[in-house]
């Protein structure tokens, strides 16, 4: 069977592309046999094109920018299959009115376009907003306080190798969570849903496509208009140029709230000192749309605390270092975040993701139960056929980890032995994060990253890059894993042939690879744009490269060589961070959605409280807007937030580009 298929010509081909007249939600309950009689569109229905791959892949490329942009900004990876399925679409319907290409892509080929630009947009991502700015941010010192940043061979195979490996390791997964157990996915179900909408509702899929366009252009018009230092402020005596932006300071709007602490002259802090203010860039209030009040809300409620309560007092808060220098706990209000709040946020949230990962147990003895009955040798004719076959598991997977046992060596330090044991690691932990995935659409791969790099502090303790870097396989890896099988649900419940798809996706790495590495060195130049000693207000707060960071510093310096008021606040953040997710999981469903939300409490104390205003504002738009219209907000919310993000982001990198190279 040859991969890549004839784009549909006729009339005759266009209907035999049509959509199913099943729901994705009723094929989901089927099993296997009826799938194969009543959904499966057959070997000849067109999925895997030249243009459904190409299309994926240029919309793959940008989307890697914005979920790095967003990443870099708040340590969150949204899903992009969903904002490619409606751009697609819409983008199609364009080339179809100006007579650009002759017939519509169908609705298999656009499932195939979404795996390539998912895989593109999201599978190459991970590693960039965590082990690699957490490496850079190691790397800075007072002589070079830019740090170092790797090789881009050394970062671009990197990246691909991960992506790779956690690809490969999905295909032994697939037909068990899928096929056999019928894993909801629901993230593969929301987009299965999507796509059949919009073949079954052109006049709603126009609209969605006007909202995504209106609130894309919006977003793109502020960056430029808030972000770009072109105005030139000053000319020193040597005769450089100083550059700012358009509207600068102009949002300190709470200034009229009491002032939180003591400057050393008797007078107190304004509340812009502790970031207290409105941030410029909309790309967070897109996201905080898409993630809902709950932890948005939450995450501003952890903000306060920090900047009316722990920051403040932190500033009184003294500790004798063993040089005998004496040091307070949050030496400006601007750092706070970073100093006391990174020590109390950072372990509440792994111990709150880990705690939750424990109450998986179940899931995790169903992960190894499900596989072992899902490797048994198969005689069906059909399933040899249409899943993807154990050699490409096989090849892939073995090309992949010897790709990231060699780099991890060559480049990171790490023996051969301990680069294996990260692999085999890492299969398991896939293995369970997927199941996870399946059940619950939440990817823990923070908490895997975290077993990764408990597990390496111990073996080999008192190194960084090493400890960074094993976490690094298992974090990247799961997440490209949990993504290939989300987009193989989304195929499986519109009658797709999985093998195409696993080539469709396989194809998008390429892309993702080339656009994430490019997009991290723009946005990215030096150590100087995340939050290092010196910078109070860094252009990414980048908190998921924080939280790896202070992990491996606590197996650097050691436990005793930390502030006094950092050691106490990181002890009652493991505690606080379990007892919440214990409450968590053993209210009432009807009780939950008012309980506090872990994740949003302790990223409200690791960002900047101007990061956490903007996400609250998303989510209670959200809150808000279904209030008063939940159909409406249900049907439009997605879109406009998608647009907003891709908008801001993409105008944002261009902006970042203009003020890293030009006006400087």
């Amino acid at each position: 069977m040859g991969l890549f298929q004839r784009a549909p010509r006729t009339t005759e081909d266009l209907v035999a592309s049509r959509p199913l007249e099943i729901t994705p939600a009723e094929v989901a309950e089927m099993s296997e046999e009826e799938w194969y009689a009543k959904v499966y569109r057959g070997e000849q229905t067109p999925q895997l094109t030249v243009r459904a791959v190409l299309m994926g892949s240029v919309l793959g490329f940008f989307l890697a920018f914005t979920n790095l942009f967003v990443g870099l900004k708040a340590g969150w990876h949204l899903g992009v299959a969903i904002t490619a399925c409606i751009v697609s679409f819409s983008v199609w319907r364009l080339f179809l009115a100006a007579g650009i290409v002759r017939t519509p892509m169908s609705i298999l080929e656009n499932n195939c376009m979404q795996s390539t630009a998912s895989a593109a947009g999201y599978s190459t991502g991970s590693t960039m907003v965590s082990a690699i700015p957490a490496l850079l941010m190691l790397s800075a010192t007072i002589d070079n306080p830019g740090g170092t940043h790797l090789a881009w061979p050394v970062l671009m195979a990197w990246t691909f190798c991960l992506a790779v490996l956690g690809t490969c390791l999905a295909i032994p997964m697939k037909r068990t969570m899928i096929n056999r157990e019928r894993l909801r996915f629901p993230s593969g179900l929301a987009a299965a849903s999507t796509l059949q909408s919009l073949y079954a509702d052109s006049a709603g899929a126009a609209r969605k496509a006007k909202a995504l366009l209106w609130s894309g252009l919006v977003g793109a018009v502020i960056p430029p208009l808030i972000s770009l230092q072109w105005i030139v402020t000053e000319t020193t005596e040597a005769g450089k140029r100083v550059y700012g932006t358009l509207f600068e300071d102009k949002f300190k709007w709470f200034e009229w709230l009491p002032g939180l602490g003591k400057k050393a002259d008797g007078s107190a802090y304004l509340p812009s000192d502790w970031g207290i203010k409105i941030d410029k860039d909309p790309v967070l209030i897109g996201a905080g749309m898409i993630i809902g009040p709950r932890v948005t809300l939450w995450m501003l409620a952890g903000a306060i605390a920090l900047a009316f309560g722990a920051g403040p007092w932190g500033l009184e808060q003294y500790w004798t270092d063993p040089d005998g220098n004496v040091i307070a706990a949050v030496t400006e209000p601007k750092a706070a975040w970073k100093q006391v709040g990174l020590w109390f946020g950072a372990p509440f949230l792994i111990a709150a993701a880990m705690t939750s990962f424990a109450f998986q147990a179940r899931s995790i003895g169903r992960a190894f139960r499900g596989f072992g009955k899902g490797a048994t040798a198969e005689q069906d004719p059909r399933v040899a056929a249409t899943e993807v076959p154990n050699s490409w598991f096989f090849a892939g997977s073995a090309f992949a980890a010897v790709g990231v046992i060699w780099l991890a060596a060559a480049q990171f330090h790490v023996p051969v032995m301990f680069g294996v044991l990260a692999v085999l690691m890492t299969f398991v932990l896939c293995l369970v994060a997927s199941r996870i995935t399946g059940e619950t659409d939440v990817t823990p791969t923070g908490a895997m990253g975290k077993i990764m790099q408990l597990s390496y502090g111990v073996l080999i303790p008192q190194q960084a890059t090493p400890n960074l870097i094993a976490a690094g396989i298992t974090s990247g890896s799961a997440s490209a894993c949990a993504d290939l099988l989300n987009d193989l649900k989304s195929g499986y419940l519109l009658g797709a042939n999985p093998r195409r798809q696993f080539a469709a996706q396989f194809l998008g790495i390429f892309t993702g690879t080339v656009a994430t590495v490019i997009g991290f060195y723009l946005l990215v130049p030096d150590a100087m744009a995340l939050p290092v000693a010196g910078v109070a207000e860094p252009k990414f707060a980048a908190p998921a490269a924080v939280q790896w960071k202070a992990v491996a510093d606590i197996f650097v310096k050691g436990f005793g060589n930390f502030h006094s008021t950092y050691q106490n606040a990181i002890v009652v953040g493991l505690i606080l961070g379990v007892a919440f997710s214990i409450l968590e999981k053993l209210v009432p469903k009807g009780v939950k959605r008012w309980m506090p939300s872990a994740t949003g409490v302790g990223l409200g104390f690791i960002l900047p409280f101007y990061n956490c205003l903007s996400f609250a504002v998303g989510g209670f738009a959200v809150w808000v807007w279904n209030r008063a219209s939940a159909r409406s907000e249900e049907a439009y919310s997605v879109s406009i937030a998608s647009g907003l993000i891709a908008g801001a982001s993409l105008i944002g990198v261009i902006v970042a580009i203009l003020n890293n190279f030009v006006f400087i």
